[in-house]
């Protein structure tokens, strides 16, 4: 089966914090699963390194937009790596492949008839004698009264003009801007109301859309769908393909979603491979990201490809809700983040994993607590099953010379692992992925209360043949969970392959008869729980809130 995952671009302005990974995270578990299914798997993302926030960064440091989206790219491209995300193309959207295609897109839309010219009103700024990009205008929401960008509506969601915005502020000058004409190019979304409307009626029966995605589509289709500029004056970007509009660039919108297809083509470029498998009816999409981001999936980009008369539109739409920070939103302007760069250098990356995959905001919005984090860790990771893997790899390594001694599995045992393949599959392919790490630690617990009724440091006087069948067992047991919990915890499954000296993992059953280990080593260490209140003081002094 061909599998095409897109994880939502971080734009290239600022350090990634918890919550990008909370939502990007869902990815990278459906890769590694379907990996071991065999099947053919395209995941692909990229930095968004066009538009107006690296405009702001590079006019606030004054550097030049390049220097900032390297900065970034580079440092988003670190992060990932060491989190374990496995993108088969991470890239970004100021190549010149990148651009090229995008105009590519653009010119066929426009020939498809769905792009045409029209003379509007725009927001211009006079002490800097320019028209103002949609996020230089900043001012009330007119469906919710919250403060709102240009663009779009944090609070409510809702997709914006900046001309709609009450009370406007420029954000260079910060007086109210005054309004202009000017011509640009618009998208003919209306157009393509009923062909969507049928597309979000299927997703509903299938059941593969999150509910907030299904929702926001649906107020967004019953509100009548309204035609939208693809052309801004912008300092950075994708040039319009058109003569005499070259000074114009291709609004981030539509060009930034259009990064899931230059990556897939850049991808082929790089592996000399063909993706057009990729992008047909049959293949399985996967489109993994936060709530925000839930129109510019579910109405742009399906626009953009039925646009290119594609027939792969997205079927999993993988929207999750907020992730807050110490029961307050977070606050990127007030520092009231955690901020990846500083977490990786002192956590674990399986510690990450788990917990923002067990505390996941697929459907409401759940925390982030440096006490929950750190009793998660020590409890369940640490507690069960590192514990679980540390003392029967111990056992062995005392008493059978490093050798798993010939026993028979526990049929209860098999039955269970047997089950948890099916069960954990099953959940990661709905994309319930909390549900999915609830069973496999359920289980965990399960091996451990196994491994404690049976009493091998007992069984291997008293009854050894009975002591072999338990270790045999519990071997079998770790063997399995090293598999299973691939998708979630790789750096802990890749310890325990190398300590048991397992072959490649495959999403199947499987009973490691020669087991000879080269050395033992705990899974994970214990935090010191005194770090709860160092962590809540590094907060506390680094925001302003």
């Amino acid at each position: 089966m061909n599998i095409f995952i897109g994880g939502a671009w971080p734009y290239a302005n600022g350090s990634l914090h918890l919550g990008h990974i909370s939502a990007l995270l869902p990815g990278d578990i459906l890769a590694r699963y379907h990996r071991l299914r065999k099947d053919k798997v395209l995941y692909v993302s990229g930095s968004d390194c066009n538009g107006t926030p690296i405009a702001i960064k590079a006019k606030q440091e004054n550097l030049t937009f390049k220097e900032i989206a390297d900065r970034y790219h580079f440092e988003f491209e670190d992060n990932f790596k060491k989190l374990g995300f496995t993108f088969d193309c991470y890239t970004r959207t100021d190549t010149e492949h990148h651009h090229k295609t995008v105009q590519k897109i653009f010119l066929k839309l426009l020939q498809n008839g769905l792009i045409y010219k029209k003379e509007i009103e725009q927001c211009f700024c006079e002490e800097y004698d320019q028209f103002l990009p949609d996020r230089y205008v900043e001012g009330d929401c007119p469906n919710c009264g919250g403060h709102a960008r240009g663009d779009q509506c944090d609070f409510c969601s809702i997709i914006l003009d900046p001309l709609e915005l009450l009370n406007k502020t420029c954000k260079l000058c910060g007086n109210p801007p005054s309004i202009k004409r000017t011509e640009h190019f618009y998208f003919s979304l209306s157009k393509l109301q009923n062909e969507l409307q049928k597309y979000l009626d299927f997703a509903k029966t299938n059941g593969h859309w999150r509910n907030n995605a299904i929702q926001l589509t649906e107020r967004y289709l019953n509100e009548g769908l309204q035609d939208r500029a693809v052309s801004r004056d912008l300092p950075n970007g994708v040039s319009i393909p058109v003569k005499g509009y070259e000074k114009k660039k291709i609004y981030v919108w539509i060009e930034a979603v259009s990064g899931y297809y230059t990556a897939s083509q850049q991808w082929a470029i790089n592996s000399n491979q063909n993706d057009s498998s990729f992008w047909e009816k049959e293949t399985k999409s996967y489109y993994i990201h936060g709530k925000d981001n839930i129109p510019f999936h579910t109405i742009i980009w399906p626009s953009i490809l039925m646009g290119l008369k594609k027939d792969s539109l997205p079927n999993h739409i993988v929207s999750n809700e907020y992730l807050t920070l110490e029961k307050k939103k977070l606050s990127t302007s007030k520092n009231w983040a955690v901020w990846v760069p500083d977490l990786i250098e002192r956590y674990h990356p399986d510690s990450i994993r788990y917990f923002l995959t067990i505390n996941s905001p697929e459907n409401r919005d759940t925390d982030f607590s440096w006490r929950e984090f750190i009793y998660s860790h020590n409890s369940e990771l640490l507690g069960a099953y590192g514990n679980f893997v540390n003392r029967t790899l111990k056992f062995i390594e005392k008493y059978y010379n490093g050798a798993r001694p010939e026993g028979e599995i526990n049929q209860s045992i098999r039955d269970g692992i047997v089950r948890l393949y099916e069960v954990v599959g099953s959940y990661i392919e709905s994309t319930n992925f909390k549900k999915a790490i609830e069973e496999i630690f359920e289980f965990v617990r399960f091996a451990n209360k196994y491994f404690d009724e049976t009493q091998p440091w007992k069984q291997v006087t008293d009854h050894p043949s009975e002591c072999q069948n338990s270790i045999a067992s519990c071997v079998y047991v770790i063997a399995n969970l090293a598999r299973i919990l691939h998708p979630f915890l790789p750096f802990s499954s890749n310890e325990v392959k190398e300590m048991l000296k397992l072959s490649n993992f495959e999403w199947e059953e499987f009973n490691p008869i020669e087991v000879k280990l080269s050395y033992v080593k705990p899974l994970f260490e214990r935090i010191d729980v005194g770090r709860i209140e160092e962590e809540l003081n590094r907060l506390i002094k680094q925001s302003n809130v």
